[in-house]
């Protein structure tokens, strides 16, 4: 199976039935696309040791590269085969601590895609919805050399 020559949303549905393997990253940062449809995804992440910041709290960077994630790939989802994404902008708002060893649910969406612009949110809670992070995003949209 070539992913370049997958939608977005085909690469995404691929990867959570185990057709394709994770990207890289989420063995640096353990996250599992849980979800996905047209202009959403779900990731599910867990904070673990190697996550902590000197002071022995979650490194804001955990959440940074989580929110990055989802808003990319819920852009992504909408793209077709041969499109690519890149992230431009993302501003997040850490609102309380990211707890270590506790399953969060991740999640991103669409808010506008144009043909040069993706523009998308995520949000990380605990599975009872207590927010930890909102993020947004904006996603340069190009065709794959």
């Amino acid at each position: 199976m070539n992913p370049m020559n997958l939608t977005g949303l085909q690469l995404m549905q691929a990867m959570i039935d185990g057709q394709l393997p994770a990207p890289s990253i989420s063995h640096t940062i353990p996250m599992v696309a849980t979800g996905a449809e047209a202009g959403k995804v779900r990731f599910e992440v867990q904070a673990d040791d190697r996550h902590l910041n000197p002071l022995g709290g979650v490194h804001g960077g955990f959440t940074a590269t989580v929110m990055d994630s989802v808003t990319g790939c819920a852009v992504h989802t909408l793209l077709s085969a041969g499109v690519g994404y890149g992230t431009v902008d993302l501003n997040v708002k850490m609102v309380r601590p990211v707890p270590r060893g506790v399953t969060l649910i991740a999640e991103g969406k669409v808010i506008n895609l144009s043909r040069s612009l993706g523009i998308s949110e995520g949000t990380l809670t605990d599975r009872d919805g207590k927010v930890y992070a909102h993020a947004t995003a904006s996603c340069m949209i190009q065709a794959m050399a």
